[in-house]
């Protein structure tokens, strides 16, 4: 993968609608074990990147499609066109259809889950995930669909795919499944289960490959 990541990415869209919580990071790689790399971000400085941690007072975010492109609605995955920076950039995005946390009634951001095409940094079906809530440093995520289990990185309140070699299987194994998954834990200790229909991802995904090619 190239250098910025979904950060950046969604920087230049949520800072035109002065979300609080935008962030920058840059990407960089880290092994994950002797064979294997995984993916990670360097923080930009607070004055930059701030993270809205569960149990705190929750503020009212702007969504990361207000300043981009509706594509299409297909099921419930939206595609979306975006130009910060003057670069084009495409995602699919879906919010989760269902949440559990525990303990119960602790307040959290938005979370999303994306897929992302930047073809200016040749970064294509990037897959990320924004929780809501500022992560237990040092702690995995995971995502799942159906019986297929993948690790994720954590970085604040983002998380990507741990090993950057199953990247294209996940976003295959995505197109095929019902339901992705995502478990996390909060900085706090809050353990959250976000599930995310994959009903037109498909599709969606089709129109990101048309539109930033």
């Amino acid at each position: 993968m190239n250098t910025n990541n979904l950060f950046l990415t969604l920087c230049g869209i949520l800072a035109a609608c002065a979300l609080s919580a935008s962030a920058s990071a840059q990407q960089q790689k880290k092994p994950a074990d002797s064979t294997q790399q995984k993916k990670s971000n360097e923080p930009a400085d607070s004055s930059k990147k701030s993270a809205t941690p569960a149990d705190s007072t929750q503020k009212k975010s702007a969504s990361p499609t207000d300043q981009a492109v509706l594509l299409g609605q297909f099921g419930d995955w939206g595609a979306y066109r975006a130009t910060p920076g003057g670069k084009k950039i495409c995602f699919a995005l879906s919010k989760p259809t269902s949440s559990a946390s525990e303990p119960s009634g602790r307040n959290r951001d938005p979370s999303y889950a994306f897929v992302s095409t930047r073809p200016s940094e040749k970064v294509k079906n990037e897959v990320s995930i924004i929780v809501g809530y500022q992560q237990k440093a040092g702690q995995d995520a995971s995502a799942s669909i159906g019986s297929a289990r993948y690790a994720m990185y954590t970085q604040n309140d983002g998380a990507w795919i741990k090993n950057a070699a199953e990247e294209v299987q996940m976003v295959e194994t995505m197109r095929k499944g019902s339901d992705l998954v995502v478990k996390s834990e909060s900085a706090k200790g809050t353990k959250t289960t976000d599930t995310y229909s994959l009903k037109g991802i498909g599709q969606a995904l089709d129109k990101l490959a048309e539109e930033c090619k």
